[in-house]
């Protein structure tokens, strides 16, 4: 996962010694791979985010194996470089990962997710070696997820058209919002279908803004009108709000780098006046589209609502579990929060996460998983900002990548649909951009080697 030197300038870093093992095949020719290994690495990427919503389990399996091994190779034939802030994050989470595995009450199972993470890790350093090398991937990549994105949407929608009994196994009788349609396209979870669009809603647009072509537009547009129209009718409430705070993050930095030569007045002004005029839209909607305002009002409902009753008292008993096990957690997975989860369950209660990412963090690895994964929010956001006023070939990928992470974590805070490889994998692709981002490699390749029909970020 580090970042490669620069082709150009000589390293002036001594080579840390977690990395000394890669470039050992640095001599080695190995024929047709090695001199096409960027290029695989690609297009299983592709084929891998293209079919996040439709593969099986077994598929998935072998794709996301598949990229950790073309990354190993890619490794052993590359030197070395700084591991670079991100990254140090990531390797904090995982040796904390390990540390909770080998203290785990439930080793094997822990050491199950463990696996997991590692997996998912080896398809982030893919990404960003891939991208790190040639930008001009990706689009690709959007391209590949918008594809899938588009055909989930589509599938979700015309089940609005289904029978009604098709979809009433998502109405809950004891919630306030009883007999609200909610569609789930491939996924079978509508919550998870709304996990799954709302990552991908930013880089669809962004890529409505990239891409230059006629055809490139119009595939981006639509793929990201019919992704809010299928999010929507997911009502998940979680995923509501998190589409609102990630596409609103991504509309004030656009702004704000549009506008950044104006008037000083005009740069203070717009912002807010674009703040407010967007929060009187969704007021007005609110109160006005009685769907909207059931869904948005159970959001105050308390215990009256049958959703929050539950995460309430699943939040209880995972509190509990912390309390024993503050320090170390209990190990990383669903498999180990499964065995170890109902000795502290309410009655009538199971659960299969902490429904929350923070409390997951915690309840895996202790405080200091928690501090890590925080420390790696902030480190990823703070990054992706750091490009707004840079010219690279991954500006506004890096801009929508922040909007991603600000996105799952609203929605994060009430749900853990983000430690799905549907979401996650999304994620990380948006992780990977930004870290890719000032690796300080294929800046000056950008004219030479930016797609056909992609629009410069400057």
């Amino acid at each position: 996962m580090s970042s490669p030197p620069s082709a150009t300038s000589p390293r002036l870093f001594p080579t840390p010694w977690l990395l000394r093992w890669q470039g050992l095949l640095a001599s080695w020719h190995g024929g047709w791979l090695a001199e096409h290994l960027p290029l695989l690495a690609g297009w299983v990427l592709v084929a891998l985010m293209a079919s996040l919503p439709v593969i099986t389990r077994a598929g998935l399996t072998l794709l996301i194996t598949a990229c950790g091994l073309l990354w190993l190779l890619w490794a052993l034939r590359t030197p070395p470089g700084r591991i670079g802030a991100i990254n140090a994050w990531l390797l904090l989470v995982l040796g904390l990962a390990v540390l909770a595995t080998g203290f785990s009450p439930v080793p094997l199972a822990a050491f199950k997710g463990l696996l997991k993470l590692v997996s998912y890790l080896g398809v982030y350093a893919l990404m960003r070696q891939l991208l790190a090398s040639a930008p001009l991937w990706w689009d690709r990549i959007a391209a590949a997820l918008l594809a899938g994105e588009l055909l989930t949407s589509v599938i979700g929608i015309r089940q609005l058209y289904a029978a009604p009994g098709a979809l009433a196994r998502w109405s809950d009788a004891n919630s306030v919002a009883q007999g609200t349609v909610r569609i789930y396209s491939t996924l079978d979870n509508p919550n998870l279908l709304g996990g799954y669009l709302l990552p991908i809603l930013p880089l669809a647009l962004v890529a409505l803004l990239r891409w230059q072509g006629r055809p490139q537009r119009l595939f981006a547009l639509v793929s990201l009108v019919l992704g809010v129209v299928a999010l929507v009718l997911t009502y998940s409430r979680g995923a509501w709000m998190g589409m609102v705070a990630g596409l609103g993050t991504l509309a004030l930095l656009l702004i704000w780098r549009a506008i950044r030569h104006w008037p000083l007045f005009w740069r203070r002004t717009l912002p807010v006046l674009l703040v407010l005029g967007g929060a009187a839209v969704l007021v007005v909607l609110v109160t006005q589209v009685e769907p909207l305002r059931v869904r948005v009002m159970s959001l105050v409902a308390g215990r009256e609502d049958s959703s929050n009753n539950f995460r309430m008292n699943v939040w209880t008993a995972v509190l509990e579990m912390i309390q024993d096990r503050p320090w170390i957690g209990i190990g990383p997975g669903n498999s180990a929060f499964n065995l170890i989860y109902p000795l502290y369950q309410q009655p009538k209660f199971n659960a299969l996460s902490a429904y929350s990412i923070p409390l997951e963090w915690t309840v895996e690895a202790g405080i200091p998983g928690l501090l890590a994964g925080v420390g790696l929010f902030l480190t990823a956001v703070r990054t992706g900002l750091a490009q707004w006023r840079s010219h690279g070939p991954l500006v506004l990928p890096s801009l929508a990548a922040v909007a991603v992470f600000v996105a799952l974590a609203i929605q994060g805070l009430t749900d853990t649909i983000f430690f799905r490889p549907e979401v996650q994998l999304v994620a990380l692709f948006s992780l990977a951009t930004v870290a890719a981002s000032v690796s300080g490699v294929g800046a000056s390749r950008r004219e030479a080697e930016g797609p056909q029909g992609t629009a410069a970020d400057g």
